[in-house]
């Protein structure tokens, strides 16, 4: 957390101006989705280079052109988010974790995002937001979803993905975009404030045509294998 301290110490003169303007921007329907994903973009790429963290970023070619996508990133940690929004080209929103989503500016964030967030205890509620969010990536909004259910605790080990984190995507017909980051768990899970760089490679997407005939855990499998092929090439130390 000492490069979450160095952040806010560098940017303590811009940052509640900052935190205002997402607030507000939040409350009002003013401004588009893609000016608040700018808004929250610079914010972002501001407080990455005061936390000494660049952004390297491979595979932008990859993503798709028409919108309504999926992005299914292996999880390390809170910074994997920050990650995204400081190379990402498109708007996104993400899918966050009940527990996390009425936290201090997070929960601004996620008003701003309009994310979604989800309990998992609840399977109810859980087909809830899978419906709204197939409805969503069907009217072309992009979405970020951790298949991992949790961040691992094992630095760029990816853990298992879960066949339901991809219900929505399946039921929209929506490209699934697999995403590997490598050393995003350093920025926040360690204790140093070093330079440090983030590698996020946005990988070759699966079309409906690609997986229109495989079952949910067969989909997470072929992903998870192919961010771990990514890693493990990429990976250095």
């Amino acid at each position: 957390m000492k490069r979450i301290a160095l952040m806010v110490i560098k940017l303590f003169w811009i940052a509640p101006y900052w935190f205002y303007q997402i607030w507000r921007w939040g409350k009002d329907d003013r401004h588009t989705e893609a000016e608040k994903f700018a808004l929250l973009k610079k914010v972002t790429k501001n407080a990455n280079r005061a936390g000494r963290v660049t952004i390297d970023a491979h595979g932008l070619e990859n993503l798709p052109e028409k919108m309504g996508y999926v992005m299914f990133p292996n999880h390390q940690g809170l910074f994997d988010v920050l990650s995204l929004l400081d190379c990402c080209p498109h708007p996104f929103t993400v899918v966050m974790k009940k527990e996390v989503s009425d936290t201090f500016l997070v929960k601004q964030i996620r008003i701003l995002l309009k994310a979604q967030s989800i309990d998992r205890e609840d399977v109810r509620a859980s087909v809830g937001v899978i419906r709204q969010m197939t409805k969503e990536v069907l009217e072309g909004r992009n979405y970020v979803i951790f298949a991992e259910g949790t961040r691992s605790r094992h630095q760029n080990q990816v853990q298992e993905f879960k066949g339901g984190s991809f219900k929505s995507a399946m039921n929209a017909k929506a490209p699934i975009v697999p995403v590997a980051l490598i050393d995003s768990y350093r920025a926040f899970d360690t204790h140093s404030i070093e330079k440090l760089t983030v590698q996020v490679h946005f990988l070759p997407p699966l079309y409906y045509e690609d997986y229109k005939g495989m079952k949910s855990l067969e989909i997470a499998a072929e992903v998870q294998r192919r961010i771990q092929e990514a890693i493990r090439e990429n990976e250095k130390g």
